[in-house]
């Protein structure tokens, strides 16, 4: 399917370099992604997928990894691209509509200027992105309704569960980070995100290669955005004194030992004592 020659091919795909880097780049976010949807149960057989596209580098991987699994019959559900415009200003509204149009993705775009109510209800010098972020849930929740889709699809990578961990343990307090899959308040809506496993570093190797069109977002960057990139730079610190690190640290999401940690309200401490102990005696 890498053969651009080929008649068998989606034109996501179009233009994909031959080289066996590139390939091998391919095939392990095609195998994270599937291993990752796999590993936490994301598919019902039918279900429709509202897949969403800001134009960053890890939901164009996104949707291409998807594509290709749905493509290769591994994905049966089907998959409605959504871009929602914020209505920022200088966001390029053309590009998204006219890349799905051109790839033919089936999509829609959806414009609700939450920007200028950011802007208005954050005071300077706070963070925009948690009033944001609830702004954006909120639209894509009701746009996921009206197109009878049973998931809201997000591309939070590795990278992204990894910082998120950090920033709650560093400025929450607690062991908790962003799941792969998760249902909404709502109880009708599941959230997934299949690249749980994907590095941010593939992601963007992949997205420069075949060179889609990057939108960056320019809204954040204040307080809540530079204690994300201290954590990114702490382990970006880390990784480059031991490569790995980051890898290992994920593993150990996925392998939590509650009996090895502090919270009685996951494992029951009160009732661990040595066999043959007398109740009695207590």
């Amino acid at each position: 399917m890498l053969d651009s020659d080929s008649d068998d091919i989606h034109p996501l795909f179009y233009g994909a370099p031959s080289k066996t880097e590139f390939k091998k780049l391919r095939k392990r976010i095609i195998r994270d992604t599937r291993e990752a949807i796999d590993r936490y149960g994301m598919v019902r057989k039918g279900d429709r997928w509202l897949v969403c596209l800001s134009g960053g580098k890890d939901s164009y991987t996104l949707l291409a990894a998807l594509t290709e699994l749905q493509w290769r019959g591994l994905l049966p559900i089907d998959i409605l691209a959504c871009n929602l415009d914020q209505g920022q200003p200088g966001f390029p509204a053309t590009v998204l509509p006219d890349f799905l149009e051109r790839m033919s993705v089936p999509h829609r775009i959806e414009y609700q200027d939450t920007y200028s109510i950011v802007m208005d209800k954050v005071p300077a010098g706070r963070t925009y992105c948690a009033l944001c972020s609830r702004l954006r849930r909120g639209n894509l929740y009701r746009i996921a309704r009206e197109e009878g889709c049973a998931a809201v699809v997000l591309g939070h990578h590795r990278d992204d569960i990894l910082e998120t961990f950090f920033l709650n343990l560093f400025h929450g307090g607690k062991l908790a980070t962003m799941p792969p899959k998760l249902v909404n308040d709502e109880g009708d809506l599941m959230v997934l995100r299949p690249l749980a496993h994907v590095a941010e570093a593939d992601c963007e190797r992949f997205a420069q290669a075949m060179n889609y069109p990057i939108i960056p977002c320019d809204l954040c960057g204040s307080q809540d955005g530079l204690q994300r990139q201290q954590i990114k730079g702490m382990l970006d610190e880390w990784e480059a004194r031991s490569p790995g690190r980051r890898g290992k640290m994920f593993s150990a999401l996925m392998s939590a030992r509650p009996s090895h940690l502090l919270d009685p309200a996951l494992f029951d401490f009160a009732r661990i004592f040595p066999k043959g102990l007398d109740d009695s005696a207590l």
